[in-house]
């Protein structure tokens, strides 16, 4: 699964490529990422490369707007997607993330050579 999420995210596709695909203008692009919608890649040339997932928001941009969204709508949505994205944790990272940071506790708490740990009243 992870080797077809590298792929996807893979920035192969110039601007041309994207505009044939999507039937955007590339002004229609540039302005998509002006508004901080996408986020290409640049080349060694500072050219703008595309992966599957930029193209696959673009799409989705299209779709919104096709139903009437204005744009400060669709980032809107993207940032409630984004903040939902980052409040689901699996039980795993749940578990990791609690376990350092009672391991930070703990190099706090315990005294090195033997002392004893020092409280404040």
């Amino acid at each position: 699964m992870r080797e077809k999420e590298l792929r996807r995210t893979l920035s192969v596709f110039p601007i041309g490529s994207v505009m044939k695909l999507t039937d955007l203008t590339a002004r229609q692009i540039r302005y998509y990422e002006e508004q901080g919608l996408i986020e290409p890649d640049r080349n060694e040339g500072n050219r703008r490369m595309y992966s599957l997932n930029d193209m696959d928001r673009l799409l989705e941009i299209k779709d919104y707007l096709a139903d009437g969204y204005n744009i400060a709508a669709i980032k809107s949505e993207y940032a409630a997607k984004g903040k939902a994205k980052q409040k689901s944790l699996s039980d795993s990272q749940v578990r990791q993330l609690l376990h350092d940071e009672l391991s930070k506790v703990g190099r706090f708490t315990t005294a090195p050579n033997g002392f004893d740990t020092f409280r404040m009243k």
